[in-house]
Formats: structure tokens, C-alpha cells, sequence
């Protein structure tokens, strides 16, 4: 394989990996048990102060959940346009971090999240190193 089509491949990868979060990012006000429904009513309606504002649990969980569209979305763009021109000396620069990036990312989801997220950050993240050692 190419380093062109390693790297489309794994944009390709974080492309689908960003739909699938924002999937569940916009589905997750609908509860599947009423037990999750109450929590869920819980870390909505309990506020704290934090840096001058009234938060709560619900709105930090949907922003990052939102935060992470976009970083996802950006690393997928980002590999496809380094995937223009594989060799270059900023590419050959930036592999590396984003390679590591991902396989961080993907550490982070299987511990904290669930296997199947993590399969496809990790699947994309060797992809990355494959293209940079390859």
C-alpha cells in the first residue's frame, strides 16, 4: 500500500469515527432505562459553580462530547491532506505526533469508553505509523 492510501484510509477511518460520535452525542438526551433517564435528570438539574458560572455534569458531558466532533473532524481532515504529500519534511514531522496522538486516543476509549471506538483509532493510528515507517 501507498503512504497516499494508507493515510486516506485512515481519514477515512476518522471520518466514520466522527459520525458515529456525533450519532451519539446527539442521541444520548434519550435514555434507555429510566434508571439512566433519573441520572441523567440529576446531572442536568444539580449546578455548581465553576469559574464564575453555574454549571452542571450534563452540560460539561455534552460539551465535550461536542469538543470532540471537531477535534475528530480535524484529524480526519488533517491526515487526508497530509496524505497529499506523504514525504514532505512538515509531513514527515507531524506523522509521528498524530500516529501517537491516535494511538493515545485510542487507549483512552477502550478504557474509558467502549472497544469498538477504540478499534478504529487504533486501526487508524497504526495506519499512521505504518505510513511513517514504512
Amino acid at each position: 500500500m501507498t503512504p497516499k492510501l494508507l493515510l486516506r484510509v485512515a481519514s477515512m477511518l476518522m471520518l466514520v469515527h466522527t459520525v458515529g460520535h456525533t450519532f451519539g452525542v446527539l442521541s444520548s438526551d434519550n435514555p434507555p432505562t429510566p434508571e439512566i433517564a433519573k441520572l441523567m435528570k440529576d446531572m442536568k438539574e444539580t449546578h455548581f459553580m465553576f469559574m464564575g458560572r453555574s454549571v452542571t455534569i450534563a452540560s460539561f458531558d455534552k460539551g465535550y462530547g461536542i469538543t470532540l466532533i471537531f477535534v475528530l473532524l480535524m484529524v480526519s481532515v488533517l491526515l487526508w491532506l497530509l496524505s497529499n504529500d506523504p514525504v514532505n519534511r512538515m509531513s514527515r514531522k507531524i506523522l509521528p505526533v498524530l500516529g501517537v496522538f491516535l494511538l493515545l486516543l485510542s487507549l483512552t476509549e477502550y478504557i474509558y469508553f467502549f472497544g469498538f471506538a477504540a478499534s478504529i483509532s487504533l486501526l487508524a493510528g497504526l495506519l499512521v505509523v505504518w505510513t511513517f515507517f514504512g
